[in-house]
């Protein structure tokens, strides 16, 4: 089955790539820690990305944004819009940016695998 184009697109410009170990695997990343390959996320690379932000562990509301990024992002393609990820999650944007460090462009979206904002235009 083909992938969207969005899943399979590198970072434009010049973030370099690292290979780390996170979650138990060999994860390469862009210079600013977000995956470059959405498939290698698991929830445990999530928890590691997260402790490393200062998040000791994920609470719930922080996994349905997470999970609600996921899913949005496999059937779509791409990010959510801020009121599809307001109306997906039960929660207001201020709620979501307080729960993330870096808010939830680079916060949330990190810890959820998907690309780098600066790398897909958004």
């Amino acid at each position: 089955m083909d992938q969207p184009a969005a899943e399979t697109a590198r970072p434009a410009g010049n973030l370099a790539q690292q290979t780390r170990s996170i979650g138990g695997r060999e994860i390469v990343l862009d210079s600013e820690g977000f995956l470059l390959d959405p498939f290698q996320w698991t929830e445990e690379v999530a928890g590691d990305l997260a402790r490393e932000s200062g998040v000791t562990s994920l609470t719930e509301s922080q996994w349905r944004v997470i999970r609600f990024l996921r899913e949005f992002y496999s059937y779509h393609g791409r990010a959510p819009l801020h009121r599809q990820l307001k109306s997906g999650t039960g929660l207001s944007l201020m709620e979501m940016e307080s729960l993330f460090p870096g808010g939830i462009k680079h916060g949330a979206r990190r810890l959820a695998g998907l690309p780098n904002p600066r790398s897909c235009g958004m």
